[in-house]
């Protein structure tokens, strides 16, 4: 297992866990998020011939991705997910770092107090930091 943090699972909770995204090569994605993002890869898989389970989560999230293959009832297009959100601390600092790592992430915009700044995988699926400067 890995060192990210494992939250209680209260009476009452949905405690949303894994979000699959849709890729078509997971040796080139897996590299984006765990080399360009800096996610920690916790599982790499291959629990069958012809099937892989690849998991990643954020730095500080309780969620992960899974990039998946030769799972029929998981298939997705890839690139067809939108808007995942990452919370950042410091949208600035969040973005200049991600540029230096090679990942294109638009200007942030204002949009009502709260900041966002877009980037996509290398399979466009769209990833937005989120900076809520109220929030602790």
């Amino acid at each position: 297992m890995t060192d990210n943090p494992v939250p209680e699972v209260l009476p009452g909770s949905m405690m949303l866990e894994l979000v699959l995204v849709p890729v078509t090569d997971i040796d080139r994605a897996k590299a984006f998020y765990a080399e360009q993002l800096g996610f920690t890869a916790d599982v790499d898989v291959c629990p069958q011939e012809g099937v892989r389970i690849v998991q990643l989560t954020p730095p500080g999230s309780y969620c992960s991705i899974t990039l998946t293959e030769g799972l029929p009832d998981q298939r997705m297009d890839p690139g067809s997910l939108r808007g995942l959100h990452l919370v950042v601390a410091d949208i600035e600092a969040a973005r200049a770092e991600l540029i230096g790592r090679g990942v294109d992430v638009a200007p942030v915009v204002d949009l009502g107090g709260v900041l966002y700044a877009g980037f996509e995988d290398p399979d466009g699926n769209t990833w937005t930091l989120q900076h809520m400067p109220w929030r602790r």
